[in-house]
Formats: structure tokens, C-alpha cells, sequence
């Protein structure tokens, strides 16, 4: 009877969340939903994980340069996780 009770007690406030378990996406998913987005604007030649200044992981959007226009575009945060901006200059195939 204890454990039925117990259980019940540890199931309700996980059935108050409902989809909000699903919520959260990794750092992975959110990059690769937004990933082709960010490579199509100009200037941009790389989208990786990193570490923003403060130690959080990061979305990291690397320029071929200044590119304030692309800079403007590009939102501070993705689905909590923030997004930094370097400038890598141009990258070349070898």
C-alpha cells in the first residue's frame, strides 16, 4: 500500500507538467534546427557548440569578417542557450 501511494505521489506533479518534459532540447538539436538558417546569410562560414565568456555553452556562428548586416540578424539567444559571435575570416578548402 505504501509504495502504491508513494508512486501516485511521484507520478502527479509529472503529469501536472504534461508536454513540458519535451520542452527542453539539447544544445545539438537546437544547432541543427537553426544550423542551414544561420549558413545561408552572408558572411557566415561555420555554426559549432562552444563556450560563451561566462563558461555556458554556446551557439557559436562564425564570420568571414565584420558583417555587421549578418551580425543584426542573428539573435543573442537560441531556446535559452546563448549564441556568440566570432570572426574566423574565410575558410578554405585544402
Amino acid at each position: 500500500m505504501k509504495t502504491i501511494v508513494l508512486s501516485i505521489v511521484l507520478i502527479i506533479p509529472l503529469l501536472a507538467l504534461g508536454d513540458d518534459l519535451d520542452m527542453s532540447s539539447s544544445i545539438q538539436e537546437v544547432k541543427k534546427q537553426h544550423e542551414a538558417l544561420f549558413l545561408d546569410m552572408p558572411g557566415v562560414v561555420s555554426v559549432g557548440i562552444g563556450l560563451d565568456p561566462n563558461g555556458n555553452q554556446a551557439i557559436i556562428v562564425g564570420l568571414d569578417g565584420s558583417r555587421p548586416e549578418t551580425k543584426t540578424k542573428i539573435p543573442a539567444m537560441l531556446q535559452d542557450f546563448p549564441v556568440v559571435i566570432q570572426i574566423v575570416g574565410p575558410i578554405k578548402a585544402q
